[in-house]
This record gives structure tokens, C-alpha cells and sequence, in this order.
């Protein structure tokens, strides 16, 4: 289905968006991006909501030799208006002392006033 393909396009780009330190920076955008009842599982075991995850982002400090590349993306449809989406990261840095970080990550984005918003997401960290 186009539309669906249109979509699943759409929430790759806003994942990126969330991994962009100039957008994690901004708690406007980030703020759009998540919906209101956002909950995060962290690989500490922690569940955090949309309001600690605006203020953990507004400490955080970008590595400058640092990229991240996103691989094995995937959609799926669970209704009209809700995507299950699943990839993988791998954080280089040039400057860390673990040069290469992999992470499994999965989110729930939910179409809501005609814009797709996460309401959910899990980071696991990976050995590959």
C-alpha cells in the first residue's frame, strides 16, 4: 500500500530526528515528537515519561566524533493508525573507550491529529 510505504518512510526519518543531537537539544521538537504519554524502557531497567526524558536529553553532551547509524529498519502495521517500528543503532566515537555501541531498539509511533507520534520505546544494548 503506498500510503503505508509513504508512512513507514516518514517514521524512519523521524527516528533519525531523534537520534539528531540538534533535535534532541530542542525540547520543542523533541516535545512534538513524543506524544504526551510517552513511556521509555532504558537498558538500566528504568520506565521514564515524556517530562524526564525532555530533561535528561536538555544534560546530555554530544561526543563530537561520534555518528550513529541506523540499520535493520522495520515497520508493521498494527492498526490504520499505530506502527511498530524496530532497528538496530551502532555508535561509533573516535574518542570513547568503547569505540562501537549497538543497541536494539523498538518504538510505538500512533498517528494522532494527523501526525505520527511515539508513544513508546525500548533500547536494548546488543553484542553485535
Amino acid at each position: 500500500m503506498a500510503t503505508e510505504s509513504t508512512d513507514v518512510a516518514l517514521l524512519r526519518k523521524l527516528e533519525e530526528e531523534l537520534l539528531d543531537p540538534e533535535v534532541r537539544r530542542s525540547p520543542e521538537r523533541v516535545g512534538r515528537l513524543l506524544a504526551d504519554d510517552f513511556v521509555e524502557f532504558g537498558s538500566s531497567g528504568r520506565a521514564y515519561v515524556k517530562t524526564e526524558i525532555l530533561a535528561a536529553l536538555q544534560k546530555e553532551t554530544p561526543d563530537p566524533g561520534s555518528s550513529i547509524m541506523l540499520t535493520e529498519f522495520a515497520a508493521r502495521s498494527l492498526s490504520p493508525e499505530v506502527m511498530l517500528v524496530t532497528y538496530r543503532t551502532v555508535r561509533s566515537s573516535e574518542r570513547s573507550a568503547n569505540p562501537r555501541i549497538s543497541r536494539l531498539r523498538s518504538s510505538i509511533w500512533q498517528k494522532r491529529e494527523g501526525r505520527w507520534q511515539m508513544v513508546f520505546h525500548q533500547g536494548t544494548p546488543s553484542d553485535c
